[in-house]
């Protein structure tokens, strides 16, 4: 006959149920937390609203005041460039939201080649010697110019606000960390696009000065050739737009926080193609001719405001990162020394880690692979391995989300347009070799593609370089920690 438990066994028998019962609970409980996060779609769709209406930034010429003076030979002073979104300095000229966004697009896919051309150009084995020995009387039409123009919507999502000469005068510039000389608009124009400022008369500046041909500097371009013994440069984009002039260099201006003498800049007098409403482009690249590199700086960080929003922030040279920063090593690329690569080993979905292999994200002996930071494309592209298992995930757990077709390069949609305010989404995260991981904000994922609530993920795949862009990067302030060789992440920094 079995014997019935004492009163006391008993109690701990049923203690122990309890306690076993609210600890898978409450990791039940941890898995949907971690796994999901609210959406505010109704402010995301009021935003697209507003691109059209809002204000522009002030448009006028104004004067560089700098209150200290730095030189390229000192890196402890903090510099710092205001920092706008496109649409904030210049109203969006489409017919809706949903052209807009083709327009984007269209830039981003122009970025993507170009940074693939770069990349493949490195790969090629080719060197200085072999692009072009540099005569001593070529003339600037002697440079190979491309014979398409590329479409005029415009080149790059964010603009720095810079001063150029001395006296010095403001510039919106496109940022971009995938290039590495920074140029701009020159009088006497051969051939000159639209843009919101008037364009640089560098005869107006008392510290502009060209570079001769002899010099270092001539000899770090990729394309350039002589003529008058004055070095021209010339830069080739992937769409086929370009610029050529003068290479030069003069004071810049970063605001009310310093100047710095002697920076190479190329002086364009004849620039074609995508780059409508910039006067220019400020290069972030890793290079001795990028502005990092001639200001010796020890960081630089950005943080990227919402690409429909009227606010701006900084972009900001030699200062530490926040303290809450998440880190991850930079990996550098034996055959390109010139994009920053990041070392990133796999991806979370809704709490799950991704079956993707971490070779997948890194860099091979042969210059292949690997996922670069870069500001100017907008659309992160994953190799396509990485990407399916993303968006098949992603579908998953999204499965409850009304569905929608694809607009443009984006196979995964949702219709948002009968939500009257939040989603619950599935949780996005990148997740770096230090063991830290990156958790996106559902805006850093979900787009906006028609103004109506139209929502796509913001992931596509390829076949060449992967690549985090700037709508993964909204809302966060990035540190390039050049010194240390490593990445910080800040959430919330603008």
């Amino acid at each position: 006959m079995a014997q019935t438990p004492s009163p006391i066994l008993s109690f701990f028998l049923v203690l122990a149920f309890l306690l076993s019962f609210t600890s898978v609970s409450n990791s039940i409980r941890d898995h949907q937390h971690n796994s999901y996060q609210i959406f505010d779609v109704s402010a995301v769709i009021q935003k697209t609203h507003q691109v059209f209406t809002q204000t522009p930034q002030a448009q006028q010429e104004e004067e560089a005041k700098p209150t200290i003076t730095a030189t390229a030979q000192h890196n402890s002073s903090v510099l710092s460039f205001s920092l706008h979104p496109r649409a904030s300095v210049k109203n969006p000229q489409h017919k809706d939201y949903s052209y807009l966004t083709r327009a984007r697009i269209a830039r981003d896919s122009a970025q993507v080649n170009s940074l693939n051309s770069k990349l493949e150009f490195a790969l090629s084995g080719y060197t200085q010697a072999d692009l072009k020995p540099v005569p001593t009387a070529i003339q600037p039409e002697d440079l190979e110019t491309p014979l398409t123009s590329g479409v005029s919507q415009g080149s790059g999502e964010y603009f720095a606000r810079m001063g150029v000469g001395r006296p010095g005068r403001s510039y919106y510039m496109v940022i971009d960390t995938g290039s590495d000389l920074s140029w701009l608009q020159c009088q006497p124009c051969a051939d000159c696009y639209q843009q919101t400022d008037p364009i640089f008369d560098p005869s107006s500046s008392s510290t502009y000065r060209t570079v001769s041909c002899s010099a270092q500097e001539c000899s770090e371009l990729q394309i350039s050739g002589c003529s008058g013994g004055k070095c021209i440069y010339q830069i080739n984009y992937g769409d086929g737009s370009y610029t050529m002039g003068d290479l030069a260099t003069d004071t810049v201006s970063f605001g009310n926080t310093g100047s710095v003498s002697d920076v190479p800049i190329g002086c364009g007098h004849d620039n074609v193609g995508l780059f409508v409403g910039a006067a220019g482009l400020v290069g972030l690249a890793r290079a001795p001719l990028s502005l990092p590199g001639r200001l010796r700086a020890t960081s630089f960080s950005y943080c990227l405001v919402n690409r429909d929003s009227s606010s701006s922030s900084t972009l900001d040279f030699n200062s530490a990162p926040p303290g809450d920063s998440v880190f991850a090593s930079m990996v550098r690329n034996p055959k390109l020394d010139l994009f920053y690569y990041v070392d990133m080993v796999g991806i979370n979905v809704g709490g799950e880690t991704l079956s993707i292999p971490a070779s997948v994200f890194q860099v091979d002996g042969n210059g292949r692979g690997g996922i670069i930071v870069d500001s100017g494309t907008a659309v992160t592209r994953l190799n396509t391995q990485a990407y399916n298992a993303l968006r098949d995930a992603f579908k998953k757990y999204a499965s409850d989300l009304p569905s929608s077709s694809g607009f443009s390069l984006f196979d995964t949609c949702y219709d948002f347009s009968s939500v009257g305010g939040s989603v619950r989404v599935p949780t996005v995260s990148f997740l770096l070799a230090s063991g830290k991981r990156l958790l996106l904000k559902p805006s850093n994922y979900l787009v906006p593609v028609d103004g109506r609530g139209k929502f796509c993920l913001a992931f596509a795949p390829t076949s060449s370089l992967s690549i985090i862009g700037n709508v993964q990067q909204q809302g966060t302030r990035v540190s390039f920690d050049l010194a240390n060789r490593q990445f910080g992440f800040s959430p919330n920094k603008c």
